[in-house]
């Protein structure tokens, strides 16, 4: 690690300790050189998360996006912010335990579907309105009745 008074690459650690959730290592260093001390912070850095569109054109993954869509359909819903986070959290994780860093919007858009399903069905249903692009209103209805049937 290069000291950030004299530029020398001889230091030496003096102290670590783990944050207190634990993502962060923060380590206090000591310049052998001019001896004096500085803190550097050491995080695990992601691989960012491609999301490919239906049209083919390719996004980075934003958790908020994912949050906001979600927020939205369970906009005036008995549904928590932090359960809406625990989705977000949730579906985050499975993506990135995936082989490929290349996801398609279809699988986050099911994931989101089958979580919503189970929590709330207005949610469910408003969601997969603007995730199915339902072209009429028979279409919609035959959505309907597949929630109430099964």
């Amino acid at each position: 690690m290069k000291c950030p008074y004299c530029g020398s690459l001889e230091t030496r650690v003096v102290d670590k300790r783990e944050t207190s959730n634990d993502e962060v290592t923060r380590r206090r260093r000591e310049c052998l050189s001019c001896e004096k001390r500085f803190t550097t912070y050491e995080k695990v850095e992601l691989v960012n998360l491609l999301v490919v569109k239906k049209d083919g054109s390719k996004e980075q993954f934003d958790k908020n996006k994912l949050e906001l869509g979600i927020l939205k359909a369970c906009e005036k819903r008995p549904v928590s912010r932090e359960k809406i986070q625990e989705i977000c959290n949730d579906i985050e994780v499975k993506l990135r335990n995936r082989k490929s860093t290349r996801i398609p919007s279809r699988s986050i858009g099911n994931m989101v579907m089958t979580r919503l399903k189970k929590l709330d069905d207005i949610a469910y249903v408003r969601f997969a309105s603007v995730y199915k692009e339902f072209k009429d209103l028979e279409s919609f209805k035959e959505e309907v009745n597949k929630l109430e049937g099964g």
